[in-house]
């Protein structure tokens, strides 16, 4: 079972003020749980001692360095996303709010800092020969969480992304892109249609269907230098076209600790479904030392805002995921991730195995592309030094 502190144990073994402690939630770098006390948090003491090693590593600079790589302090500079006080922003926009009404498109052409017209005025592109077998193989088999091979194809030709062009062309071809993505995903033509209509128009929604996974999209757009997003950009600092910054993000998302994660949740929700009592099957998977993919989030001390902007939507109409989240957030403080959302929201909507990761995907396209024309604008390579490790030289 896992170890709680109170507030003042927590902020005594770090050495901080209360009120530090409190910042450090702000930012992220601890969850504050509720407490047998209405007005009092615990802290999980694993967290806390994990923050106190980093703390004291800071006098060196490699041990600071080690510490930003997980979950610390910022290491680039990005006009694009804020996640501050357990709130997500675009562009200085709140992104929950911002999600009720904007289109995708918007999204892009808020993310890109262009117009929807300069990203998105253009004919749907063509696909190269070949592709639509190997799209109809893989809607068949759906192995794999990943649209790596289908878009890798897609756009192995050049079709103008490179640097040395016009910006104008580039965001053009940006467009292009996420099409092209869209088309990879849902196994259809590409469109100059907006990107949630294709969707609705090839999982067969009704409006209210369509209006979820045009909320998915925007709310999955961007979320700062999270590891995918933070590949496209390395990517984009050698001079490679965008294109290969969407391939280096499809492949960094594919992991189980990052957009493979709805894998793991569609799995926990197969569970749920033939369990008996699904909070006693939660209760033992806990007992058993099994983690529950789908809940918590370092960057949302009170709960991922994208999975409850997601959820308000649906959760109504299904009281065993009501008392899992429940049952979850009592016995561990966690709520759901973004990653449950999308897989309870391809289980509502009955979309196709697999489509969580796609509407993820999809939607972070967007990001990856703003952040590899960012840091294209910047002109400076990514690339850090490693502290070495192995036996020295003879």
């Amino acid at each position: 079972m896992s170890t709680y502190l109170s507030s003042a144990d927590a902020a005594a073994l770090l050495g901080v003020s209360r009120q530090t402690l409190y910042a450090y939630v702000s930012r992220g770098l601890l969850h504050a749980h509720p407490g047998e006390e209405a007005r009092e948090s615990r802290y999980l003491a694993t967290e806390v001692e994990r923050l106190a090693v980093n703390r004291t590593r800071g006098r060196k600079p490699r041990e600071v360095a080690r510490a930003a790589l997980d979950w610390g302090l910022p290491v680039l500079e990005s006009a694009l996303t804020l996640i501050e006080d357990g709130r997500l922003y675009y562009r200085g926009q709140d992104a929950v709010e911002f999600s009720i009404r904007a289109s995708v498109e918007e999204a892009a052409a808020l993310l890109w800092d262009c117009t929807v017209d300069e990203a998105f005025d253009q004919a749907a592109p063509c696909l190269p020969t070949g592709f639509d077998a190997l799209a109809a193989q893989w809607h068949e088999r759906r192995a794999e969480q990943t649209l790596l091979p289908l878009f890798s194809l897609a756009c192995a030709e050049d079709i103008g992304a490179q640097w040395q062009l016009p910006s104008a062309r580039r965001l053009a071809s940006a467009g292009l892109l996420v099409r092209r993505l869209a088309a990879c995903l849902l196994g259809s033509r590409p469109s100059s249609e907006p990107l949630h209509l294709q969707c609705a128009r090839a999982w067969q929604l009704d409006a209210a269907g369509a209006d979820l996974v045009r909320r998915s999209l925007v709310l999955c757009a961007d979320h700062e230098l999270n590891a995918s997003g933070f590949t496209a950009r390395c990517i984009a600092s050698t001079g490679a076209n965008l294109q290969a910054s969407i391939v280096g993000g499809l492949a960094a998302l594919s992991g189980p600790l990052h957009g493979g994660t709805t894998a793991r949740v569609e799995a926990l929700l197969d569970m749920l479904e033939i369990a008996a009592d699904p909070a006693q099957a939660l209760r033992e998977r806990l007992a058993r030392g099994d983690d529950l993919p789908g809940f918590g989030h370092h960057l949302y001390p009170q709960g991922d805002v994208r999975a409850q902007a997601l959820l308000a939507g649906f959760l109504d109409a299904h009281p065993r995921w009501q008392v899992a989240i429940a049952t979850v957030r009592e016995l561990t403080g966690h709520a759901p991730s973004v990653d449950f959302a999308l897989a309870a929201l391809r289980r509502h909507l009955d979309l196709p195995a697999g489509s969580a990761f796609g509407l993820f995907a999809l939607g972070r396209s967007l990001g990856w592309i703003a952040h590899a024309l960012e840091q294209g604008r910047d002109g400076s390579l990514i690339r850090p030094r490693a502290a070495y490790t192995g036996p020295r030289p003879g």
